[in-house]
């Protein structure tokens, strides 16, 4: 909904679109919203990409997100230095919507690998082995990910400090489940995560990192990794 409200609410920018400009869409939102709006802007003429990204705080701030484009590809040629100015990876997925087809994707992924990770770290302690030294053995073999590196040292640390927020993970899983259910996809993996995260949310963690999802194993079998 902020999305539209910045769009087409009072002193929106659809007042001031111009015919041939580009508006690109940057925020995670539904992808059926994406298509949405985009038929609207065709009304005036103006080009819509969808372009979410991945990465957290850290890459962007030095420039190197991954950015998820959909579009037309001639559209996409003609600002891609200027997402490449932001981000490492660049990449057009499709039609409008496919960004975010994209995003969805990757967070589906990224809070599955977070999950996962939970889990076998809390077996590990309660087992008594030293969760530290499972991670270095397992790092580098099929388990290991750019997911495990970002934030199991984190949470050893106990570090919650968010790159990603709880809530905002939350926010995206609720629109794959939107898209899901569009689309009959199923999503039980995510069903799942969500009741997860929304059981910190009721417990005033929302403003953790996602990484911070450990904390539902942890309360679960009253142990804490560290």
């Amino acid at each position: 909904p902020q999305v539209r409200e910045a769009i087409f609410g009072d002193s929106g920018l659809y007042e001031g679109m111009r015919k041939g400009q580009i508006f690109i869409d940057m925020s995670s939102i539904d992808p059926m919203v994406s298509k949405d709006i985009s038929k609207e802007l065709d009304k005036k003429d103006v080009i819509m990409l969808d372009a979410p990204v991945s990465g957290g705080e850290a890459k962007a701030i030095d420039g190197t997100l991954a950015i998820m484009v959909g579009g037309p590809e001639k559209t996409f040629n003609k600002v891609q230095s200027i997402l490449k100015s932001m981000g490492s990876s660049v990449t057009l997925i499709g039609d409008i919507g496919s960004g975010n087809i994209a995003k969805l994707s990757n967070q589906i992924m990224v809070a599955a690998n977070i999950a996962g990770m939970s889990e076998a770290m809390v077996l590990a302690k309660k087992a008594g082995v030293d969760p530290e030294k499972v991670f270095q053995a397992v790092r580098g073999g099929l388990a290991g990910s750019t997911v495990l590196e970002s934030k199991m040292p984190k949470i050893l640390k106990r570090d919650f400090k968010p790159g990603f927020r709880i809530e905002l993970h939350i926010k995206d899983l609720n629109n794959v489940i939107d898209a899901a259910h569009t689309l009959g996809s199923p999503a039980l993996l995510t069903s799942l995560i969500i009741e997860m995260m929304m059981n910190l949310r009721a417990n005033n963690k929302q403003k953790d990192d996602h990484g911070g999802l450990i904390q539902f194993y942890e309360e679960l079998a009253k142990t804490i990794v560290e």
